[in-house]
Formats: C-alpha cells, sequence, structure tokens
C-alpha cells in the first residue's frame, strides 16, 4: 500500500513538473516571438517614415515623431505588467550585462519568466513529494535561480573561450602593426579574422571608435564587457603605449608572450588542483547518489526519512552540511593567480 502511494505521488510530482516545465518554455518561447515580431514591426515602420511616399516634411510636422529620434524610441516592447517588473528589479542594469557577457540573446523579461515558471515548477514538486512549507519555498527558490545560475555558467563558457584565442588575436593586431596598419586597422583584422567570441567583441570596439566614439572609450568599454584579467592588461598596454609612444608590434608580442605564460600556468594549476575538485565532487555526490539507490532498492526502508517530520529535518540539516562542505572544499581548490 505504501509503495502504491509513494508511487501515485512520484508520478503527480513528475506530470505537475512536466506540465509547468513545458508552459514555462512556451512562454519563454512565445515572448520572445513576439518581441521579434515587434522589432520587425518597428523596423517596417521606421523604414517607411524615412523612405517612405509621405516625405521628410510630413514626419517631421507631425508631433513626437522627430526622424531624428526614430533610432532611439521604439515602442511596444512588450507587456506593460512585464516591462513594469523588469523596471521594478533592483539590478535590471547588471542582468542585462550579464546577459550581454553569456551572448544569449534573451531579454530581462524572458530571464523573469522562466524564473518565475521554474520557482512553480518545483515549488508543486516540492509540495506533491513533501509536506510543510519548508520544503516548497527552498525548493522554489532553487528554482527562480536556476535561469541566473545558467546564464553564469553560459558567461564563464564564453570567457574561457575568449582566453583560449585572445592571444591569438594579439598576433593578429601584431602582424597588421608591422605591416604598417593602425590600431584601427589591427581591431577590424581581428574582427574578421579572428575566433569567436573574441571577433564579436573587437568588431565591437571597431564599429563603436568608427562612429565616433573615442578608441580609449571603447576599449574601455571592452574591459568592462569581458571580465578578464588579460582584457585589461591588454587595454592598459595599449592605452600607455598611446600616450607615450613606443613600439606597438613589440608591445603586442610582448603581451602576447605574458598572456600565452599565464594561461599554461593557469593549466597547471588546474592539473595540480584536478585531484582536490574531483573528491569534492565524489564527496558532494556520494550521499546523494547512495540515497536514491537505496530509496530505489527498499522504499520502505527509507520512507520514514521522507514522511516523518523528523526525517525530513535530518535531510534538511545533512544537505546544509553537505552544501557547505562542498563550498569549503571548491575555495581551497580555487587558487587566485
Amino acid at each position: 500500500m505504501i509503495d502504491l502511494i509513494a508511487s501515485a505521488e512520484a508520478l503527480r510530482a513528475v506530470v505537475l513538473f512536466s506540465v509547468v516545465a513545458l508552459l514555462t518554455v512556451s512562454a519563454v518561447l512565445l515572448w520572445e516571438a513576439y518581441r521579434r515580431w515587434v522589432r520587425s514591426r518597428t523596423a517596417n515602420r521606421t523604414l517607411e517614415k524615412v523612405f517612405g511616399s509621405e516625405g521628410s516634411s510630413s514626419v517631421a510636422g507631425e508631433p513626437g515623431r522627430d526622424p531624428s529620434s526614430l533610432l532611439i524610441r521604439t515602442a511596444g516592447k512588450g507587456p506593460r505588467w512585464l516591462e513594469a517588473v523588469v523596471l521594478a528589479l533592483p539590478h535590471r542594469e547588471d542582468l542585462q550585462r550579464l546577459l550581454d557577457q553569456a551572448g544569449v540573446r534573451w531579454s530581462p523579461g524572458s530571464v523573469v519568466l522562466a524564473s518565475a515558471g521554474a520557482a512553480v515548477a518545483f515549488g508543486l514538486v516540492a509540495s506533491v513529494v513533501g509536506r510543510g512549507p519548508v520544503l516548497p519555498m527552498l525548493a522554489a527558490g532553487a528554482g527562480a535561480v536556476l535561469p541566473f545560475a545558467y546564464l553564469r555558467w553560459k558567461r564563464s563558457r564564453r570567457f574561457r573561450a575568449f582566453e583560449e584565442h585572445f592571444p591569438e588575436a594579439i598576433d593578429l593586431m601584431a602582424r597588421a602593426a608591422r605591416a604598417g596598419h593602425s590600431l584601427a586597422a589591427g581591431l577590424k583584422v581581428v574582427g574578421e579574422e579572428g575566433e569567436e567570441p573574441v571577433a564579436g567583441e573587437f568588431r565591437t570596439v571597431y564599429e563603436e571608435q568608427r562612429f565616433g566614439l573615442p578608441l580609449k572609450d571603447s576599449l574601455m568599454a571592452l574591459a568592462d564587457r569581458v571580465e578578464v584579467v588579460d582584457v585589461r592588461i591588454f587595454v592598459t598596454s595599449v592605452l600607455i603605449q598611446r600616450e607615450s609612444g613606443g613600439n606597438l608590434a613589440e608591445n603586442l608580442d610582448g603581451l602576447s608572450a605574458v598572456i600565452r605564460g599565464r594561461f599554461r600556468f593557469k593549466r597547471d594549476v588546474k592539473t595540480k588542483t584536478a585531484h582536490g575538485r574531483v573528491t569534492g565532487t565524489v564527496v558532494g555526490l556520494a550521499p546523494v547518489v547512495a540515497g536514491f539507490g537505496m530509496y530505489a532498492l527498499n522504499p520502505d526502508y527509507m520512507a520514514p526519512l521522507i514522511q516523518e517530520p523528523l526525517g525530513r529535518a535530518m535531510l534538511l540539516v545533512g544537505g546544509t552540511m553537505m552544501a557547505l562542505g562542498f563550498g569549503v572544499i571548491r575555495r581551497m581548490v580555487d587558487v587566485k593567480f
């Protein structure tokens, strides 16, 4: 009887999670499709205003339709309630920067929808599996954080790819400088022939200074977008060379050698600390895997740990201590240099 009840509750949890997860994904996809349609419609209307048959005089004469602001003012960004939620976020600028750094073409509204949907899905599953308000609240919090954790993972992965291809980009700039090209031309060469994501970032720098932004500001913006130590070293070196003079090609060659040395040292550190990182992962996952295995082999033996209040409290305390221990091990093997 207990097995049938447990199986029914597990089936309900899986069904609820699947339904809410599908609804969340559908809502996010619909929102992104709506945003693309709005952008397309706004672009078409802008082109009609600029190149249409009405003429520039009729457009300029209407209130609120100044051609000089056509590319700045965009109407119909989305539902007002979602825009209000996004505007009410305390760190919405940081969220937009996180999206840009991760290279994900989402909007802050999509992240809000995904976070709310994941929170509801995890909360419903926890309410079915366990009793009491504590576990559903914790599960809902974990679900709400999940999209942000995914974005941070994408950002770290993109930064690692940037670090890997960055020395090659500096070599391209050094060869362009030896050939007699300017720094702006070197940026263009990297944007055209470099590897992503380095090429995209250097293309942005080139286009910014091409349209009138000072090169110093463009390079500083690059250092703000790409939070990598090597990029800050590169920006500092280039700005000092522009102020004090010197051979740009030699400076870039020396910088490339330094960055490659730091990259080799970083790989060496990861190799030396691999044992500690694997140990931390095994220690953190072993109790979880053992618990699920025991529950699959003998559900009656593990039922009191889930159904009784004392058992759930023990699970909460044990999970918290495991998370703390895993965090301590990760900090021990995280070498800063």
